[in-house]
């Protein structure tokens, strides 16, 4: 899980391929799950998953914007440092999530385990509580009007 973290040059190719990528994925909605790939210096096509396109899509964006990106499977356990990384939140604000029950975890003897996967579930219905409270108060906003 260690994360890859991006020089210059990397920046750079990855902020050329990303709008190449993003384009694809658009105009390419339908048909095979599959998409097929020519690497440089081989006369036959990679054919990967599309799903790993568009992740590919993802670590892309992040990286062309000069952050370091890691991929963890959602059934990988996780300590509470790295769930309290992954939520950019602290340790010890993460383990008050964990036992009000917000977060699945497990303990294996004194020592709590998240899976990825309910960390991510979490952070889903974290952001959409989130978005509705923003609009909510743009609501209100919106209902008093100018001053």
């Amino acid at each position: 899980m260690s994360p890859v973290s991006p020089d210059e040059e990397s920046i750079a190719v990855a902020a050329e391929a990303l709008p190449r990528v993003q384009e694809y994925l658009r105009t390419h909605t339908r048909g095979p799950q599959a998409v097929r790939v020519m690497v440089e210096g081989s006369e036959e096509a990679l054919v990967v998953p599309r799903g790993a396109v568009e992740l590919l899509a993802r670590v892309l964006a992040h990286m062309a914007n000069g952050h370091s990106v890691s991929v963890v499977p959602e059934h990988a356990e996780l300590t509470t440092q790295q769930a309290a990384d992954l939520l950019n939140v602290s340790r010890p604000y993460l383990i008050g999530l964990l036992e009000s029950g917000e977060i699945e975890f497990r303990k294996v003897g004194t020592h709590r385990r998240v899976l990825a996967g309910s960390i991510l579930t979490y952070k889903y219905r974290d952001d959409l509580r989130r978005r509705a409270a923003a609009d909510e108060l743009a609501q209100l906003a919106q209902d008093m009007g100018p001053s």
